[in-house]
């Protein structure tokens, strides 16, 4: 049975001329639910009919206009509400001109947060919100498990599958767990319940005119938060500290390097959590009454300091979202990360592969660099997205011997690359140039010797040699897969 406020929602919705500008993964099911809820569709995009053809096939029958191909964003002053594909840039001009009509501009995860009767949990950051968002979902599981056998976890949106559909079949005691960017966050007027900003460096300044604007949409997650909401925020990182000073919930901190306040923090080996500021010695590194220790980093499948924030992360989500310290300790010991994110591909001469192709950010490869205990044979570039290379390469002098570049932005990392070795009065690593992907992995695997790791960290988009950073993780899993096959040896 559907509460007040979400039948208030819908009724706004019948009969309103809506756009949908993006026909993919996360727009299908937003028209689908739109449509069946007796709003006037026309889904919006670029591409042709013969190039949208499963997605059509999966929407007929539904009553939804089309408007395919150049001009496609043309009519949008003429619709009530505009909802937004995650990756449409909402600065284009035509959404401006709607805008200034009066079009309300809008997005399936507002809607989501609108429609939900379940509190919900969203995690953003500029790396690792994928695995913080996956192990919170699992924590939240098993807690759920063993207290609330009856509660749904459902885990969406900037991954899995889209929540829209699902939304209205939660009750206020399940828990809706959302990753979301700061696509999906820069059109919010509205703020979950629980929500954690992990980390901000620069990123997508290819699309944001500007950090200011990077920055003002992820603070997005917690700026319409009441008093009574909880808000999570790295203590590692200058940004997030300084939004945790305008921030209207509840604050809590999660830290690798010291003791927070209140939240979770590292102690030698051992993950606690902390609720309140007099339960230890602030400060000190030591323990007091209320501390918990709820892991040991011992316990972590996944490598690299990168990771243990991100669990310090989740153990404090969870908490705020009330799943007790025994969950969260079995869901952490069980977790082995997620696809793609320094995940072994296998290994082959006694060379391991590792298969990081998320490192879409010079950031994401520094957090690679620094969890490998191996020298390094470093597979890098691709789109530009605008973004210093000078602290990766700085980082990686003395640890990378060999780098396989590729991709518009090869120039830039092999510049950085010999600039940081001039500071610092070294040899920069060697330089190997490909005219595809294929080569890149083929030359990094001919410069590995056994005892090394090829690390495919690109510090880069994907676009325009694949469709998305998990295409050419794939593709680098395949490759590897054919060396051991040549050398015959199973790759595990």
């Amino acid at each position: 049975m559907l509460t007040d406020a979400q039948t208030g929602v819908l009724k706004g919705l019948t009969g309103k001329r809506a756009a949908i500008v993006g026909i993919g993964v996360t727009n299908v099911p937003l028209i689908r639910f739109l449509a069946g809820h007796g709003v006037r569709v026309t889904a919006c995009d670029l591409k042709q009919e013969d190039s949208l053809a499963s997605e059509l096939r999966s929407l007929a029958g539904l009553d939804v206009q089309y408007l395919l191909g150049p001009g496609y964003l043309d009519a949008l002053p003429g619709f009530d509400v505009v909802y937004l594909s995650p990756g449409v840039n909402p600065g284009q001009p035509e959404i401006e001109a709607a805008r200034r009509a009066g079009v309300a501009i809008s997005s399936e995860i507002d809607l989501v947060l609108r429609l939900s009767a379940a509190p919900t949990v969203g995690i953003t950051g500029s790396s690792g919100k994928t695995t913080t968002t996956t192990l919170t979902g699992l924590i939240l599981r098993e807690d759920a498990r063993r207290h609330h056998p009856a509660r749904q976890v459902l885990v969406g949106g900037n991954i899995g599958a889209p929540v829209i559909e699902r939304v209205l079949t939660c009750g206020p005691d399940d828990l809706i767990v959302l990753e979301l960017s700061s696509f999906q966050l820069k059109l919010l007027e509205v703020s979950p319940r629980v929500a954690a900003v992990l980390n901000v460096t620069p990123n997508h300044l290819d699309v944001h005119p500007g950090m200011d604007d990077y920055v003002w949409s992820k603070e997005n997650i917690v700026r319409y938060q009441s008093d009574d909401d909880w808000a999570v925020f790295g203590a590692d990182n200058d940004v997030t500290q300084l939004m945790a000073e305008r921030a209207p919930g509840q604050i809590m901190f999660f830290s690798a390097s010291r003791p927070v306040p209140r939240g979770a923090f590292l102690d030698g080996d051992r993950l606690v959590m902390r609720w309140s500021a007099g339960s230890g010695p602030c400060g000190s590194g030591g323990l007091g009454a209320g501390d918990i220790v709820v892991a040991h980093r011992s316990d972590l499948k996944i490598p690299g300091m990168h990771n243990v924030q991100n669990a310090l992360a989740a153990i404090v989500v969870c908490a705020a979202a009330g799943a007790d310290p025994e969950a969260m300790r079995d869901a952490i010991a069980a977790f082995s990360g997620v696809e793609h994110r320094l995940e072994p591909a296998g290994e082959v001469g006694g060379v391991i592969f590792i298969n990081d192709s998320i490192a879409t950010t010079p950031s994401r490869t520094i957090a690679a660099l620094e969890a490998m205990e191996r020298p390094i044979v470093l597979i890098a570039g691709g789109y530009d997205k605008h973004l210093p290379f000078d602290e990766m390469a700085r980082l990686a002098l003395g640890k990378v011997h060999t780098a396989a570049l590729v991709g518009v932005t090869a120039d830039k990392i092999e510049q950085a690359f010999e600039e940081a070795a001039d500071r610092a009065a070294v040899r920069p690593p060697a330089i190997i140039r490909a005219d595809t992907f294929r080569e890149a992995v083929e030359a990094a695997r001919l410069a590995s010797r056994p005892g090394d790791a090829v690390l495919l960290s690109p510090a880069c988009a994907s676009y325009g040699l694949f469709r998305n950073f998990e295409e050419r993780g794939r593709t680098f899993k395949q490759l590897v897969s054919e060396f051991a096959a040549e050398a015959g040896e199973v790759c595990e």
